[in-house]
Protein backbone atom coordinates (compact mmCIF):
# COMPACT_ATOMS: atom_id res chain seq x y z
CA UNK A 1 0.00 0.00 0.00
CA UNK A 2 2.81 2.40 0.89
CA UNK A 3 4.58 1.66 -2.40
CA UNK A 4 1.47 2.61 -4.37
CA UNK A 5 1.17 5.87 -2.43
CA UNK A 6 4.81 6.75 -3.17
CA UNK A 7 4.36 5.89 -6.84
CA UNK A 8 1.27 8.10 -7.15
CA UNK A 9 3.04 10.93 -5.32
CA UNK A 10 6.03 10.73 -7.66
CA UNK A 11 3.78 10.70 -10.72
CA UNK A 12 2.05 13.85 -9.46
CA UNK A 13 5.42 15.56 -9.08
CA UNK A 14 6.38 14.60 -12.64
CA UNK A 15 3.10 15.93 -14.05
CA UNK A 16 3.43 19.25 -12.18
CA UNK A 17 7.02 19.64 -13.37
CA UNK A 18 6.01 18.95 -16.97
CA UNK A 19 3.31 21.62 -16.89
CA UNK A 20 5.70 24.12 -15.33
CA UNK A 21 8.22 23.58 -18.12
CA UNK A 22 5.48 23.96 -20.72
CA UNK A 23 4.48 27.37 -19.32
CA UNK A 24 8.09 28.58 -19.27
CA UNK A 25 8.59 27.52 -22.88
CA UNK A 26 5.40 29.33 -23.93
CA UNK A 27 6.61 32.53 -22.26
CA UNK A 28 9.92 32.35 -24.16
CA UNK A 29 8.08 31.81 -27.43
CA UNK A 30 5.85 34.83 -26.80
CA UNK A 31 8.92 37.00 -26.17
CA UNK A 32 10.53 35.83 -29.43
CA UNK A 33 7.31 36.41 -31.37
CA UNK A 34 7.08 39.96 -30.02
CA UNK A 35 10.65 40.72 -31.02
CA UNK A 36 10.17 39.15 -34.45
CA UNK A 37 6.92 41.02 -35.07
CA UNK A 38 8.34 44.42 -34.10
CA UNK A 39 11.50 43.85 -36.11
CA UNK A 40 9.53 42.71 -39.15
CA UNK A 41 7.29 45.75 -39.14
CA UNK A 42 10.27 48.08 -38.92
CA UNK A 43 12.26 46.24 -41.57
CA UNK A 44 9.38 46.09 -44.04
CA UNK A 45 8.65 49.75 -43.34
CA UNK A 46 12.19 50.57 -44.47
CA UNK A 47 11.35 49.09 -47.88
CA UNK A 48 13.24 45.82 -47.55
CA UNK A 49 11.94 42.55 -48.99
CA UNK A 50 10.06 39.93 -46.98
CA UNK A 51 12.75 37.23 -47.23
CA UNK A 52 15.50 39.63 -46.19
CA UNK A 53 13.44 40.82 -43.21
CA UNK A 54 12.63 37.27 -42.09
CA UNK A 55 16.29 36.28 -42.07
CA UNK A 56 17.42 39.54 -40.47
CA UNK A 57 14.80 39.45 -37.73
CA UNK A 58 15.30 35.75 -37.04
CA UNK A 59 19.03 36.33 -36.57
CA UNK A 60 18.59 39.50 -34.50
CA UNK A 61 15.93 38.05 -32.18
CA UNK A 62 17.78 34.75 -31.78
CA UNK A 63 20.93 36.67 -30.89
CA UNK A 64 19.04 38.75 -28.32
CA UNK A 65 17.44 35.64 -26.83
CA UNK A 66 20.78 33.86 -26.53
CA UNK A 67 22.48 36.93 -25.06
CA UNK A 68 19.69 37.21 -22.50
CA UNK A 69 20.10 33.57 -21.50
CA UNK A 70 23.87 33.99 -21.15
CA UNK A 71 23.56 37.43 -19.46
CA UNK A 72 25.58 39.19 -22.16
CA UNK A 73 25.01 42.87 -22.94
CA UNK A 74 24.67 43.55 -26.66
CA UNK A 75 25.41 46.96 -28.16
Amino acid sequence: MANKFVAVFLMCIVVVAAFSLQEAKAAELDKFKGCFSNCGKGCLGEGNGNTFCEKKCDNDCSEKELAEKLNINLP
